[in-house]
């Protein structure tokens, strides 16, 4: 997936931008972690209980320039990308990636469109 100025995670309605407010200690902040080359990682376990459990995850980098980013929701070891609006635990899953999502917007990181 390349990065965008806009993303939307798969079976979600929502679509999301980069904050223009964004800055790089708000992304440390939170939890990010820069690389060698710059850009920003985020992971988070969307397993409410425990962060260390094998569950489904949220991913989202952020360029080096602060210019474009992509997120998306993967299965444990983040290789294939899942739908989290679906299945058995949809409703567990959907509030901690509300949650995480909420504290990427109030940290002025992303802006839902």
């Amino acid at each position: 997936m390349a990065y965008g100025q806009k993303a939307k995670l798969q079976g979600d309605t929502r679509t999301f931008e980069l904050s223009p407010e964004i800055k790089r200690y708000s992304l440390r902040d939170v939890g990010f972690v820069e690389s060698k080359g710059g850009k920003f990682t985020l992971e988070r376990s969307l397993d409410p209980n425990s962060p260390y459990n094998q569950g489904f995850k949220f991913k989202m980098t952020v360029t080096s320039a602060l210019d474009g980013f992509k997120m998306v929701t993967t299965t444990a070891n983040g290789i294939k990308e899942v739908n989290v609006f679906k299945g058995n635990d949809a409703e567990i899953h959907i509030e901690q990636l509300n949650y995480i999502l909420k504290d990427l917007m109030d940290h002025n990181i992303i802006v839902e469109e």
